[in-house]
């Protein structure tokens, strides 16, 4: 395919010179970004949820798949996106490489470049799972896609990566203990080797909302929600933190420095807080899940690093861009968005949304 030299100048928009001399991907623009998922029946079509984040002025999404009618919707909209391949997948992608190569080519290839689509996560949370096979497999996986990518001169554009949960370490507190569980190192080494050889960063899950209902006796409820409160010291750093997402932030850096890849960057691909729950989920509320996603919102948009990495930017996506009404488990699942299905805002956090709501007040606008 014939690469106009205007898209070849625009492809240079997106490198950024790495430490080590590499050119690394940016796939992400500025600090916020949001997860749209779809596992729902009655959410709005993709034409009006690119209005929805037009408006609301949030750039970064990422989906958990590569639905063509969002890939289309997307066209020349600005939008930066990150596609997923879902992990049902990943065995037949990581000993085909032909499977891989088809999967970008109807999938990525045709909706470029007026979809940006920055990004490929390549499996979900498969390293903290327990599918011992699937774990096997997403090596292999990432390495055909990156392949295909890469010998569809696309490897300059397109970030590869894979989201990973807490359940990747065995112990997160405090941060500076972090290390990878046991079991998993096998596979979570030369998967941060091959992320280091192509200048990837590491995608981590992080939930405030589910460590607190883990352990409410010992959290202090403001320290997960960015609220005032004592904090913690973390003895061997030095350092001092008043929140948990900042932590948890931390923690995956003293794990990737652990495992030999200090200079690693972190990208928060999950993060919110459930608006309603079940009986033993009394914090999933409207009034938390206003308090944690503003207070993100904040922190997100001073554009600063962590205790252990002051000079990094926090860059993260929230979980979610809308309830999903099918999504299985706890009645939290299906909470997590910041808007409700009729595209009017769940709880009021400075977006508009596509129709009013009975949301009270309005907070100043903050650039994200």
């Amino acid at each position: 395919m014939e690469i106009s030299c205007f898209f070849n100048w625009f492809l240079i928009l997106y490198f950024i010179a790495s430490s080590n001399g590499l050119v690394t991907v940016q796939a992400f623009t500025g600090s916020y970004g949001i997860n749209y998922g779809r596992i729902a029946n009655n959410i709005p079509p993709p034409e009006s949820v690119v209005a929805l984040l037009k408006g609301a002025m949030i750039k970064n999404v990422r989906i958990y798949d590569a639905d063509r009618n969002v890939l289309q919707a997307f066209r020349g909209s600005g939008l930066e996106l990150v596609v997923n391949v879902p992990n049902e997948f990943l065995k037949e992608m990581s000993t085909n490489e032909d499977r891989a190569m088809s999967w970008v080519k109807e999938n990525v290839q045709p909706y470029l470049p007026e979809t940006h689509i920055r990004g490929i996560t390549v499996g979900n949370e498969v390293l903290g799972g327990s599918d011992q096979e699937l774990q096997e497999a997403l090596l292999g996986a990432i390495k055909n896609i990156y392949k295909a990518v890469d010998n569809l001169h696309l490897a300059d554009l397109i970030q590869i990566s894979t989201a990973h949960s807490q359940a990747v370490f065995s112990n997160s507190y405090p941060p500076s203990a972090c290390i990878f569980r046991e079991s998993i190192v096998q596979y979570m080494k030369p998967l941060l080797q091959f992320f280091s050889d192509i200048g990837s960063p590491f995608f981590i899950n992080i939930y405030p909302f589910l460590a607190y209902m883990s352990d409410p006796e010992h959290i202090n409820l403001n320290y997960a929600l960015f609220e005032p409160n004592p904090g913690i010291h973390d003895t061997k750093t030095k350092l001092h933190y008043d929140n948990m997402f900042d932590a948890q932030v931390d923690a995956s850096y003293a794990a990737l420095e652990n495992a030999g890849f200090k200079h690693m960057k972190v990208i928060v691909s999950e993060t919110g807080w459930a608006s309603h729950g079940d009986d033993n989920e009394a914090v999933a509320t409207p009034q938390h899940a206003r308090t944690y996603n503003f207070n993100l919102r904040k922190r997100l948009a001073l554009k600063k690093g962590t205790p252990l990495r002051p000079h990094i930017m926090v860059r993260a996506y929230v979980f979610a861009l809308f309830n999903e009404n099918l999504k299985p488990g706890p009645t939290s699942e299906r909470n997590f968005g910041l808007f409700k299905a009729d595209g009017s805002i769940s709880y009021n956090i400075g977006f508009p949304g596509l129709k009013p709501s009975s949301s009270a007040s309005s907070y100043l606008y903050l650039k994200v």
